[in-house]
């Protein structure tokens, strides 16, 4: 099984970037959890972050018929992004959505979410931990 893991801007500034609402671990420190998931659960991971949202389209296309499922926070670009949420659809491989933060107590316009609209599940607030709770997810429901 491979999954790719896509990260939308400034998720590459963990620990630096608010860390009241994300947390003090770093990027570093997500890229060493996606690792260690995929050793444990035996898959494969594909870790990609992009700050700018044509290139987030360009891997979701490009993930086509080479990735069994994608792990998905894009980050400012969920309130905002049409074009990531017709690449998922296009693509139509299984995803799931996954911001640090809990999206659901900050400002109304962090309500909407794009993406989550293709998503088959979203998850929210657990940290770092999301994100392997999406794995893990995409793992025993595909």
């Amino acid at each position: 099984m491979k999954i790719l893991v896509i990260n939308g801007p400034n998720i590459n500034m963990l620990g630096i970037r608010e860390p009241g609402i994300y947390g003090k671990n770093t990027f570093a420190d997500l890229l060493a959890l996606l690792e260690q998931t995929a050793q444990e659960e035996g898959i494969e991971i594909e870790q990609y972050q992009s700050n700018h949202e044509g290139c987030l389209v360009d891997r979701i296309q490009v993930a086509y018929g080479k990735v069994d499922g994608i792990v998905i926070n894009p980050a400012a670009y969920t309130h905002t992004s049409v074009a990531i949420l017709d690449a998922l659809k296009a693509v139509s491989i299984p995803a799931v959505e996954v911001h640090i933060s809990d999206v659901d107590a900050r400002e109304p316009f962090r309500q909407v979410s794009y993406a989550g609209l293709y998503c088959c599940k979203t998850i929210k607030g657990h940290g770092l931990e999301g994100y392997r709770e999406a794995i893990l997810y995409l793992k025993n429901n595909i």
